[in-house]
């Protein structure tokens, strides 16, 4: 078993506030503000929980696409993979849309877009989601 850890900080109150996400176990990142008004479209330099979400489900499914590419005989090349978040306030969290452009030599066009679809429900990032937050990907296969 792996387990990752994170720590953040708050100070005042939800919509003036501000917050801190201190540091990652890894030390790879941090410190990252966030504030109320990140979360609500007013960016100005601050991350928000969901942008973070967004970075693990677009990292957690470029490998688990990738894997299940192997498996079936045409590891990639590169993929490109993008998540998209959505937050409404006052509900939360409604959907993760994912976008994937990938160099795949000896893969057809409806294989990789099944495997895709394949990778998007099952990478574990999706299935912490799933039940929560609509999920989609979008899937294109160029040459290289």
């Amino acid at each position: 078993m792996a387990e990752s850890t994170a720590r953040s900080s708050w100070q005042g109150d939800l919509e003036s506030g501000r917050g801190t996400i201190e540091q990652v176990g890894s030390g790879t990142f941090g410190p990252l503000d966030v504030t109320w008004a990140a979360r609500t479209g007013e960016r100005s330099g601050q991350t928000t929980p969901e942008e973070l979400i967004a970075a693990a489900h677009a990292a957690c499914f470029s490998m688990a696409f990738s894997s299940r590419l192997a498996k079936a005989g045409s590891a990639p090349e590169r993929l490109e993979v993008s998540a998209t978040v959505a937050f409404v306030p006052g509900t939360g969290i409604t959907t993760s849309v994912l976008d994937v452009e990938g160099v795949v030599p000896g893969m057809d066009e409806a294989t990789f877009t099944s495997i895709a679809e394949d990778a998007k429900d099952n990478c574990p990032v999706s299935k912490a989601l799933t039940g929560n937050v609509e999920l989609s990907v979008t899937s294109r296969l160029v040459s290289s």
